[in-house]
């Protein structure tokens, strides 16, 4: 998702120590927040280590009490979240409002389910020879996370990450985007406000203070660009720390002849304008077959005509869509609705800026579009949806799979069999079958993006939480005699001892068991 605007690659050398947060629907000035230095990045560091061996020891139960605290306080607050998430987003409210919805149930999820999850194993041991020893393997935590999040969803997308992350054990250094940092900054003074333990830190700033959390943790989620997810990568190698980077998306919608075209339609509005478009799995191209081409085109004209534009007041639910966040992701919208017109397409309804107040852009549907078009090979991110005609679902999922991203699609058919057979013919992380997005809020799946929408995934039941931690095997026997066959010194009674067993031991057949086969 092209959402961070350069949350670690920002500006060399900026000097700034202020950062002042507009509204972008209207411009107004809704608050500041510190350009931290490097200085007191590694500050807030070193504070979180210390607290996390206490956090750790407590173990799973204990943290969970400290979790479903913060639950509560986030229900009680919701309102004063949400708007700071609307005011800083530029939504619309029934957009914003979907974000305290994903805490909870992140949160929730991980709480039931973490405990299980991080319990010790113990696998029996392999082989005959082995027949004494105890194994077990412990999930520890990485001491420090650092979590670097995007702009589009300031509450939400943090808290798809943090939950497991602090269920896991681990202490979280969190850097929000530097565009949206006040509905986080906000959630994390609630951690603190019930009083938890000081394994929770939030630092703001702009490419130098992302940066300098890549450099001072263990263990780094990042979501965001393509472009930021390659620098990140590369320095956490240099470092030898992971990373799971959840990037950019350019997610295809194939409808098939057998669709439930009002379904379907209903599906690509939503899925293409959801928060203007700006989620890394929203539909960006829509692939439909030739027979229904025109009767689903006529039908989403309709509905995208009809979607409300501009940030409503808190609980009106007067509009549906808002604002694009930057003006820099305004000028992306509009250069490939331009490029796109300039090549052929034709724009049915929409296709500007809905005010010179804010950035605020009319939903867009274009038609006529080719896959060679930016609209159809670039990440949008912001509310256009361009369709294209297809001979037959073979082209469709050609098509779909001529991209350098991974990470959703869908398909539309009533024939479940068929959309599943199509699924395993995408090249991407995840597959709706006659929905769209939703992939993201099943927590028990893995959300992965292939190719250059990612390195690794967060949900996946299990792997949610134990990504978050480094296994730890412990060794142990039944009995312990003073000296083992296989010990020093080497003596020719136990050599030959020892070249029996292995024999006798490893051979599936009896004349090598008993020596009778010459090497």
């Amino acid at each position: 998702m092209s959402a961070d605007v350069d949350s670690v690659a920002g500006p060399a050398g900026a000097t700034t120590d202020v950062i002042a947060i507009r509204c972008p629907a209207d411009g107004r000035l809704i608050g500041e927040v510190p350009n931290q230095t490097v200085e007191e990045v590694v500050a807030a560091a070193e504070s979180l280590r210390a607290a996390q061996p206490k956090w750790e020891a407590i173990g799973p139960a204990g943290r969970a009490v400290w979790l479903a605290k913060w639950r509560d306080w986030i229900l009680d607050n919701r309102n004063r979240l949400l708007e700071l998430v609307q005011a800083e987003g530029g939504k619309s409210w029934g957009d914003a409002s979907i974000e305290a919805l994903a805490a909870v149930e992140s949160l929730n999820y991980y709480l039931s389910t973490s405990p299980q999850y991080l319990r010790d194993e113990h696998p029996k041991a392999s082989g005959v020879a082995n027949v004494a020893k105890r194994l077990s393997v412990r999930h520890r935590p990485y001491p420090l996370v650092g979590l670097i999040t995007p702009w589009n969803y300031p509450l939400a997308m943090p808290m798809l990450d943090c939950p497991a992350a602090l269920m896991a054990g681990c202490a979280v250094l969190s850097k929000p985007s530097e565009v949206t940092p006040l509905a986080w900054q906000e959630a994390v003074r609630g951690w603190r406000a019930i009083g938890a333990p000081d394994v929770l830190g939030v630092v703001t700033g702009l490419g130098a203070t992302g940066a300098a959390v890549v450099d001072a943790v263990d263990m780094v989620q990042f979501t965001g660009s393509t472009k930021t997810g390659r620098l990140i990568g590369a320095r956490a190698a240099e470092r030898l720390v992971p990373c799971s980077l959840e990037l950019g998306g350019k997610d295809a919608m194939i409808v098939l002849a057998d669709a439930d075209l009002e379904r379907a339609a209903n599906g690509a509005v939503w899925g293409g304008f959801f928060n203007a478009g700006q989620s890394c799995t929203a539909v960006e191209r829509v692939y439909v077959v030739a027979e229904v081409y025109d009767a689903f085109v006529e039908r989403v004209t309709t509905k995208v005509a009809a979607l409300r534009e501009g940030m409503d007041s808190p609980g009106t639910y007067r509009t549906d869509i808002g604002s694009v966040a930057t003006g820099a992701q305004l000028d992306i919208v509009e250069r490939h609705v331009r490029e796109a017109v300039e090549a052929g397409a034709r724009v049915v309804t929409g296709g500007r800026r809905a005010s010179d107040a804010g950035f605020v852009y009319e939903a867009t549907l274009l038609v006529d579009v080719d896959n060679a078009m930016s609209c159809m090979r670039e990440e949008t991110f912001g509310p256009t949806l361009p369709v294209m005609r297809v001979a037959d679902a073979d082209e469709a999922v050609r098509l779909a799979n001529d991209s350098n991203y991974g990470l959703s699609a869908s398909v539309w058919t009533k024939d479940k069999e068929m959309g599943k057979r199509i699924a395993n013919r995408l090249n991407v992380g995840a597959v709706n079958i006659n929905s769209c997005m939703m992939n993201v809020f099943q927590f028990p799946v893995p959300q992965a993006g292939w190719s250059e929408s990612g390195i690794g995934s967060r949900g996946g039941g299990a792997h949610g939480v134990l990504k978050y931690t480094r296994p730890q095997s412990v060794v142990s026997d039944v009995y312990e005699p003073r000296s083992e066959i296989f010990w020093y010194p080497h003596t020719s009674r136990l050599g030959k001892l020892q070249e029996f067993a292995v024999g006798l031991l490893g051979a599936r057949d009896w004349r090598r068991r008993l020596g009778l086969k010459k090497h």
